[in-house]
């Protein structure tokens, strides 16, 4: 129980982390341009429906001040489909609905101002983006005083809930992340991550897994599955019923996957190079002398694809014709349009990490979560902010979140590479922009059979990039389109049934003409892409009875030591 003395000690501790809170978020995911170069620009050129707005917006907050004095409550307008903020009947109390429709008529006032602006359509497009920013974290629900499901609880629990989400504020401020679920359930290679198989081979850069079979017999092509290195791999072997790697094991693949070691401060110098050389090509050669076989598939997730698909003409120039088939999950080649994401990457955060390339750097793992979770403020941030810190309450266990918080650290030079050739300057899509390992990188000599998954409310790849790619590859391709998000839609579990997805054997220009005549088929997208890949898998042989070969013997059990370290 609180005192009136300790809730003015609270309320003091609450500012005080809170402050430093702040502190911290806005050095991560603050506009990357001066903030004068991000001010609204409303006062020049404004369109003569500036007045009318303003002439609305005044009306309908004097009709709110009219009904909160009356006897009858007034409902000027509801939250949009899908906010949850506001969804507790507290928030029907004649007062709190005041402010929540307040708050909500000058969210819209502001995003009309902002929408009539007469800047450029980037200028606009990114004002209105921070604008968003701005409106949800000022959210009366993202405050105690203004929350009346806080407020209730509070008094309900004498203080408590206050004193225990004080407690859990200042734990996230000393670890650097919010808390997004109990992580006191979850352990990497006790019940996440713990599909049986050992590591055969390992370097500074990666650990290569081969998984044990399951089946008596299996495809004699095996399967190289090569994650994104910006978090951990076991994002595809949660626990047993999602797992996507124990299901592709099931289903007859000898499969072997790359776990990218998070980068520690002395491989501050790593390069993209590298990451082709010592990671892709060279956890392929290893498949290939394991497995006997000359060739092999692949399978990419996200900015893992766009490693694989850089690897390949580096391989081509050597002859090296190691892949069967290449599979893409959620990768963006053409960054014509990325999303989001791009209001927090421009040139000026590039040339600062350009005059640090010779003395290398890390570019932290936690950083990059935020920034990720700041495309999706009010699910990924307020809410648990509300939840954790005002509320005082643990979140649920959900193994998805706890991934999403164990975060891996990249190479300043391989990162600074990546955002500047791929995000700023689109050079996948133009031949020979750039060279990797000695070689001129030209992604339009890629004929290699193709399947290309996108996730039709992607906020990370959107899918309508995604969708590029069957204009720059050049041998035969396959395009899926799933329901749901970056995750959520590729990580679909066959057992579960859920969602559903679209494929159309023609690929027209454009991707919504492809859409427009696909079909939509139920369940999960992985049993399309198992049929695709069955034909180029090669006939079933006997199950390899051990792991490795006499030149790469297991090391240790799966998951090994590289995924299991975490960031202090």
């Amino acid at each position: 129980m609180l005192q009136s003395n300790s809730l003015e000690s609270f309320f003091q501790h609450l500012n005080d982390a809170n402050a430093r809170w702040w502190q911290s978020w806005g050095q991560s995911v603050a506009p990357l341009q001066p903030a004068t170069e991000l001010a609204f620009p409303l006062a020049p050129g404004l369109p003569a429906e500036w007045l009318e707005t303003h002439a609305d917006y005044y009306r309908q907050h004097l009709d709110l001040w009219l009904g909160l004095i009356g006897a009858k409550p007034t409902n000027l307008i509801e939250p949009e489909k899908g906010d949850r903020r506001f969804n507790a009947p507290e928030w029907e109390q004649p007062l709190y609905s005041y402010l929540k429709q307040s708050y909500l008529l000058s969210s819209r006032w502001l995003m009309n101002l902002v929408g009539q602006t007469q800047a450029d359509d980037a200028t606009r497009e990114k004002t209105a983006f921070f604008a968003r920013q701005y409106l949800d974290a000022i959210s009366p629900a993202n405050f105690a005083l203004t929350n009346p499901e806080v407020l209730k609880l509070a008094l309900e629990s004498k203080g408590e809930s206050l004193h225990e989400g004080m407690k859990k504020m200042l734990e996230d401020v000393r670890k650097g992340s919010i808390t997004m679920t109990d992580e006191s359930q979850f352990e990497v290679g006790k019940n996440l991550a713990v599909t049986p198989g050992a590591v055969v081979f390992e370097n500074e850069l990666f650990q290569l897994l081969q998984y044990t079979p399951s089946t008596e017999k299996v495809f004699e092509t095996p399967l190289l599955i090569v994650p994104p290195c910006v978090n951990k791999y076991y994002i595809m072997d949660l626990q047993p019923d999602n797992s996507m790697v124990r299901w592709v094991v099931e289903q007859g693949h000898t499969t072997f996957l790359v776990s990218w070691k998070s980068i520690e401060p002395e491989q501050g110098k790593l390069v993209w190079d590298d990451y082709v050389e010592s990671g892709v090509i060279k956890a392929a050669e290893v498949v290939r002398e394991i497995s006997k076989r000359e060739k092999m598939n692949v399978l990419s997730f996200c900015i893992g694809g766009e490693l694989v698909s850089t690897a390949i003409p580096v391989m081509q120039s050597r002859n090296l014709d190691w892949f069967e088939s290449l599979t893409l999950m959620t990768v963006i080649i053409d960054h014509t349009e990325p999303g989001d994401i791009k209001h927090f990457i421009d040139w000026n955060v590039v040339r600062a990490r350009e005059a640090q390339m010779e003395t290398g750097g890390v570019i932290s793992g936690k950083e990059l979560a935020r920034t990720f979770a700041a495309l999706r403020a009010n699910d990924l941030i307020w809410n648990y902010v509300v939840n954790n810190y005002l509320k005082g309450k643990t979140p649920p266990p959900f193994d998805l979140l706890y991934w999403n918080n164990d975060s891996a650290n990249l190479a300043l030079p391989m990162h600074t590479f990546f955002l500047k050739n791929m995000y700023l300057e689109n050079n996948l899509i133009k031949p020979n922009s750039f060279s990797l390992c000695g070689v001129p990188i030209d992604l339009t000599k890629i004929t290699l059979p193709t399947y290309v998954f996108a996730a039709r409310e992607d906020h990370i790849v959107p899918w309508q990039s995604a969708y590029g790619t069957t204009k720059l590859f050049k041998g035969p391709l396959r395009f899926v389109l799933g329901a749901s998000g970056h995750i959520a839609g590729t990580i679909n579990p066959v057992t579960t049934n859920k969602r559903n997805y679209w494929v159309n054997d023609e690929l027209p220009v454009e991707p919504d003409s492809w859409f427009e005549k696909a079909e939509s088929r139920p369940g999960s997208w992985w049993q399309d892409w198992v049929v695709w890949l069955a034909p180029r898998a090669g006939k079933q042989v006997a199950a390899p009875k051990t792991l490795g070969s006499r030149s790469y013997k297991p090391i240790e059990p799966a998951p090994g030591r590289y995924v299991q370290a975490r960031l202090a």
